[in-house]
C-alpha cells in the first residue's frame, strides 16, 4: 500500500488526456512538477482526434488570440520532440462572392503581416481544384497544421518518455480538495486540474449551469480527393468568415451573412463552417455542421451528411466518395470561451468551450498555472 499511494500522489494530476489535459500536463512537467494524468480511455478519443488537425492562429479574436500566439509557440517546440509533423503550410481563405472578398481585404489592411491577398490564378497555384466561382483568396500564414490522431498520441508518448504517469482506462468518479477517486483507487495531488471536455457537467453539475455549458455535436466525412491532388493549407470559405472573430468583426461581414442568408440559408440554419484539410494519406476531411444541447439525440441525420456533400462537391468541382463519416462533441458555452472554475481550493475546472483547443490550449495552460500555483 504505501508504494501503491506513492504512485497514486503527484504535485499535479490530470484529469483527461485530450489537448487540453495535455496541455496542462507539459507545461507542469516544463516548470519540474510531478504529474499524473487520469484518462478513461485507453487512449484519447474525444474532439482532439476528431478535428482538422487546424491551428487556426491568425483566426482568433481577444483573448483568444493571444493564448493561440502562445500555444503556435509551444508546437513548433514541441513537434520534433514528440516526433509528429508539423506543417507550417498556413490557411488559404476562398472568395466565391465580392462581399467575401471584402471582408479579406478589410483584414488585409489591418493586418498586413498576417495575411496575403491572392488573385484567382494564385488561389488555384496553392489550391488546384478551386472552382472557376473563385473571386480572390487570402494566405494566412502563420497558421499551422498537424494530423491530429498522430499528434495527439505522440505527445502523450513523449510525456510518458519524460516521467509523466498516465493511468489509462480509469473511471473519474469524484474529484475532491487534493483527491481525485477513481475506478483504480485514489490519486492525491497537491493541485489538480480537471479537463474532462463536454463531460464536465457530470462531476461538476454547478460549474456547467453557471456558465451555460451545453454540447456542440458535429457532424464531419472524410472523403477520397477529386485526383492525385495535394492541398497544403487548411481551405476555408465563407462561412469561416462568419464564424472566426477575426474576420467575422469585418465590416463587410454583414454583407456576406446576408448574401449566405438569400441563397443558402441552410448553411445558417445548421451552423455549417465549410472547410476541408487534408490527411497524410490524401484523404480530405470536410466538415462541418454544429447543434447545441445539454444531450443530443443517438441518430444522425443524413440531410446533413448530404449537405456537406453538396456543398464540398460545390467547392471542389467533383461529386465526392465518402470514406468515413463520423460525429465530434465538444463542450460550448454562450458565457465564455474559456471556462476556468475553482470549485475548491488547488484545484480548476478548465474546458475550452468555442472549439479552438488546439488552436490555443497549449497557451491556455500556462496562464492556468500561474493561478493554481
Amino acid at each position: 500500500m504505501p508504494d501503491q499511494t506513492a504512485a497514486h500522489s503527484a504535485d499535479l494530476v490530470v484529469v483527461g488526456a485530450g489537448i487540453v489535459g495535455l496541455a496542462h500536463a507539459l507545461e507542469a512537467h516544463a516548470r519540474g512538477l510531478s504529474v499524473v494524468v487520469v484518462e478513461r480511455d485507453a487512449r484519447a478519443v474525444g474532439a482532439s482526434v476528431r478535428n482538422f488537425g487546424h491551428i487556426g492562429t491568425t483566426l482568433q479574436g481577444s483573448d483568444a488570440a493571444a493564448y493561440a500566439a502562445a500555444a503556435r509557440d509551444r508546437w513548433l517546440s514541441l513537434a520534433p520532440k514528440a516526433g509528429f509533423d508539423l506543417l507550417e503550410v498556413g490557411t488559404l481563405m476562398v472568395a466565391r462572392s465580392k462581399a467575401e472578398l471584402a471582408v479579406l481585404e478589410e483584414f488585409a489592411a489591418g493586418h498586413p503581416c498576417l495575411a496575403r491577398l491572392l488573385l484567382p490564378g494564385q488561389v488555384r497555384d496553392v489550391f488546384p481544384l478551386a472552382t472557376d466561382d473563385v473571386v480572390g483568396g487570402a494566405h494566412l500564414p502563420q497558421d499551422l497544421r498537424v494530423d491530429p490522431r498522430e499528434a495527439i498520441p505522440s505527445v502523450a508518448a513523449w510525456l510518458e518518455s519524460e516521467g509523466v504517469r498516465f493511468a489509462w482506462n480509469t473511471q473519474v468518479g469524484l474529484v475532491g480538495e487534493g483527491l481525485v477517486r477513481t475506478s483504480r483507487g485514489d490519486f492525491h495531488g497537491t493541485r489538480i486540474v480537471y479537463a474532462g471536455g463536454h463531460d464536465l457537467d457530470r462531476l461538476f453539475p454547478g460549474i456547467a449551469e453557471d456558465h451555460r455549458v451545453q454540447r456542440c455535436l458535429l457532424q464531419m466525412l472524410e472523403v477520397a480527393p477529386p485526383g492525385d491532388v495535394r492541398i497544403g493549407p487548411a481551405i476555408l470559405t465563407g462561412t469561416g468568415m462568419l464564424r472566426y472573430p477575426a474576420f467575422a468583426t469585418m465590416p463587410s461581414a454583414a454583407a456576406v451573412r446576408a448574401e449566405i442568408e438569400a441563397r443558402r440559408p441552410e448553411l445558417l440554419d445548421h451552423a455549417v463552417n465549410l472547410m476541408l484539410t487534408q490527411r497524410p494519406d490524401g484523404s480530405l476531411v470536410l466538415g462541418d455542421t454544429h447543434h447545441y444541447d445539454r444531450t443530443h439525440a443517438p441518430f444522425d441525420d443524413e440531410s446533413l451528411a448530404e449537405l456537406l456533400l453538396r456543398e464540398g462537391a460545390r467547392l471542389l468541382g467533383a461529386k465526392l466518395t465518402v470514406r468515413r463519416r463520423w460525429r465530434g462533441i465538444y463542450a460550448e458555452s454562450s458565457a465564455t470561451n474559456f471556462l476556468i472554475a475553482q470549485p475548491h481550493p488547488g484545484t480548476r475546472v478548465v474546458a475550452v468551450t468555442s472549439g479552438i483547443g488546439m488552436s490555443t490550449a497549449l497557451g491556455l495552460a500556462p496562464a492556468v498555472l500561474d493561478q493554481l500555483l
